[in-house]
């Protein structure tokens, strides 16, 4: 039972399938390089970098109903700083031919409302961008209320406490996070220009937008993409992405059972596709993949009048009885973002009058129609669906399971190896130990399993877009090991040994998710980009499903998912902008490039920039390179190994207050610190050592002088500070005492 390894025999081989889908309503860039940019923005452990939340909590973060509350006495508008009313926030690249003009619903009609007789599908119209995939989730997040309300809090209005902020909920990444909007929107000549409702006066669903363009940066950022990722992110749920042209059997069962249970569900025609079918790659070993470019720029419609490269949402499943027949027929009623209907094939032939009227009475807008479930699996290639459940659809049982989320990165030149075609570098990738001890219930053909979904999802790329970022190709394996086998699995092992179980093929969307049933044992599950060298972020989630018996025996957490304990939103939203803050924005933009990130190399720049007009301040050579990665370690949050801008401002005001402490101690005013003159900075910055700790850094940073320049000093200063913070990140109880075994430590000392 298990993977053996084969003694004595050649390395083992395994076929990799591998699918390159293309955004819903985008273009993709025929540069693979540009494709798989340098990765920034995930913990590279999470332990190390919590020693740095005071640079985040630096600000107190406000709750929604205090800003708005605030901004109530004031008696003013709220008027957002992170997600101005200018350019930046509508493009990154390519700028509208039309003239925009930032309105606030007032400014656009009399009598503005948030939401009119409930939010529905009706009051979802896509405007001038190209985001029907977006749409078509929020149309099917309208049939299901309380996971609306849950993403569109109702106690908003623009009469009662109106302030011109209103607030959404997104499921982020393992977490659901608040985020908060001014209610200026987009306009020309008066009319919206994206998302808006039939009702001229309702605008629930266009702040909608804006607060997920907000979480992505710009509206160009919303330009294309997966009907999936939307859907996740109003539920936290499971995804299933199923190629029509390979769909099971019980393929109607299946998404007549998820509808009963809320699941959110959408569709689409591959540019190429139509009539035609794509088929997955059989990547061998000593193949390659690259990224094929595509645009739907031009819109294509297919004989029937559906457009190709375009979400469509799917609202309902019937079966009518065919007239002299003893037999049914299967239907299928769609919606089309863009508000009209262009189906033009056949759907109500043989069907009785009676059927005929209540299938036109479930459909309440222009916008929908019904077809046949046998031309739908002709006409259309892909079905993507969220599941508030991972429970099988294929079946009627219902069971608990537990969700554990972990984070984790893949770097180049460290754990980066691409998947079992790079077996040079494939045992690289990041290891995680899955225990499956929870036999299902019922056993398939008397055989002992438990089940287990796996989702692996890639963090941060659409955020990304501005820097050429795209999806990653990404995939996982499974391997069976013995209890106890803790170390990270060697080259030699992967040779040897063969997976357990895979994904079915390696896919460019942002999650893959698969479901095994496999015996109770130890395994280890491997995350890893197609190729090698490609650097991202993922998240990796085993859920665990749970026996009667083992239910009935403890209580189950679950997270993110239906049934789930929920936690209070975490909200990102900070105070409004002084003046001084804006033009400290205004000037990190200039020096920061154009990733809009300080890396040390620029960081040693600015401060050799800002000493050569400080005669009373000394260095040797200037801040050493070593010393700014010092700094850098000190500030990073999010493990990228360079500084945004509030990182950035936090660093500098460090900087600024221990530059004025060097100046109280310079007593001589010499431009350095004597080694004596250091203990009393020291203790004047709030560090309280011992005298071995002072022994420790007149030898360390003092020339043979016994004086410490300013860039010693600061290199100084910023290793106690960085170190006192990890003490107490992992001082979890406040005892004054942390355990750690030697990687830990190493882990600790290593980034600082």
């Amino acid at each position: 039972m298990g993977d053996k390894t084969r003694e004595g025999k050649g390395p083992i081989v395994e076929d990799t399938k591998v699918k390159v889908l293309h955004d819903t309503e985008a273009s993709l860039g025929p540069d693979d390089k540009a494709d798989y940019p340098a990765a920034g923005a995930n913990s590279i452990y999470s332990a190390i970098l919590s020693r740095n939340e005071a640079v985040k909590d630096a600000k107190r973060l406000k709750t929604f109903l205090e800003l708005r509350d605030k901004y109530v006495k004031k008696k003013v508008v709220f008027e957002d700083p992170l997600f101005p009313a200018d350019d930046s926030s509508l493009f990154y690249s390519h700028k509208p031919s039309m003239k925009i003009e930032w309105k606030r619903p007032s400014e656009i009609c009399e009598n503005p409302e948030f939401i009119v007789d409930g939010a529905n599908r009706t009051d979802i119209c896509q405007g001038e961008l190209g985001d029907c995939w977006l749409l078509a989730a929020i149309a099917c997040l309208t049939l299901n209320e309380k996971l609306l309300y849950r993403v569109i809090p109702p106690d908003q209005s623009f009469t009662r406490d109106y302030a011109g902020i209103f607030h959404f909920q997104f499921w982020r990444y393992g977490e659901w996070i608040d985020v908060v909007v001014d209610d200026r929107v987009p306009t020309c000549r008066n009319q919206l220009v994206f998302t808006k409702s039939f009702r001229k006066n309702e605008f629930w669903s266009a702040l909608l937008e804006k607060a997920y363009a907000k979480l992505h940066g710009s509206y160009e950022a919303l330009k294309g993409g997966n009907t999936l990722e939307a859907m996740e992110d109003f539920t936290g749920g499971v995804t299933e992405f199923f190629e029509l042209s390979e769909a099971p059997k019980e393929l109607y069962s299946i998404m007549k059972k998820a509808l009963a249970r809320g699941s959110l569900m959408g569709c689409s025609i591959d540019v190429s596709g139509g009539e035609h079918r794509p088929t997955s790659q059989n990547i061998k070993s000593d193949h390659t993949l690259r990224p094929r470019g595509g645009s739907s720029e031009v819109e294509t419609r297919t004989e029937q009048g559906l457009v190709k490269g375009h979400a469509y949402s799917i609202i309902g499943l019937e079966e009518c009885d065919v007239v002299a027949k003893n037999t049914k027929i299967r239907l299928i009623r769609l919606r089309n973002p863009w508000g009209l209907v262009l189906w033009k094939g056949p759907w109500s032939a043989n069907i009785s009058i009676a059927d005929k009227e209540n299938l036109r009475k479930q459909t309440v807008e222009a916008s929908e129609f019904w077809m046949s479930f046998d031309e739908f699996k002709r006409n259309f290639t892909k079905l993507e669906m969220c599941n508030l459940t991972p429970d099988a659809l294929q079946g009627e049982e219902r069971h608990s399971w537990t969700v554990s989320i972990n984070e984790g990165r893949w770097v180049r030149g460290s754990s980066a190896g691409g998947c079992r075609n790079f077996p040079d570098t494939f045992w690289t990738n990041p290891q995680y130990r899955l225990q499956l001890n929870e036999e299902d219930d019922d056993p398939e053909d008397g055989q002992v399993a438990c089940t287990v979904v796996v989702a692996l999802m890639q963090k941060g790329r659409r955020m990304q877009r501005h820097q050429g970022a795209r999806f990653l190709t990404i995939g996982f394996s499974i391997y069976e090991v013995m209890c106890g086998q803790n170390q990270h699995l060697q080259k030699d092992f992967f040779l040897y040994t063969a997976s357990r179980a895979k994904c079915k093929m390696y896919i460019n969307l942002r999650e893959v998710t698969e479901r095994f049933r496999l015996p109770p044992g130890e395994y280890v599950v491997i995350p890893t980009t197609f190729e090698a060298h490609r650097e991202g972020e993922f998240i990796l989630r085993p859920i665990v499903f749970v026996s009667d018996r083992a239910r009935a025996n403890k209580e189950i957490e679950h997270d993110g998912i239906q049934g789930e304990k929920r936690k209070k939103p975490k909200l990102l939203e900070p105070e409004e902008e002084t003046e001084e803050e804006k033009q400290f924005r205004a000037i990190y933009q200039q020096i920061s490039g154009e990733d809009m990130q300080i890396c040390a190399n620029e960081l040693k720049t600015i401060m050799r920039n800002v000493l050569a007009k400080r005669d009373e301040i000394k260095t040797t050579d200037g801040f050493s390179l070593e010393t700014c990665r010092s700094m850098i370690a000190l500030m990073d949050t999010d493990g990228t190994g360079k500084l945004n801008l509030q990182e950035f401002k936090h660093l500098w005001k460090k900087i600024k207050e221990w530059q004025l402490i060097f100046k109280r101690f310079d007593q001589d005013k010499s431009g350095s610190i004597s080694s004596f003159e250091m203990r009393n900075a020291v203790n004047g910055a709030g560090f309280h050592l011992n005298k071995q700790l002072y022994d420790i850094i007149a030898m360390r940073y003092a020339d043979e002088h016994l004086n410490i320049d300013f860039d010693s000093y600061i290199c100084c200063f910023v290793r106690l500070e960085g170190m006192f913070r990890a003490f107490n990140a992992f001082d979890k109880d406040g005892d004054g005492i942390i355990k750690l075994n030697v990687l830990e430590w190493l882990q600790l000392t290593m980034y600082s």
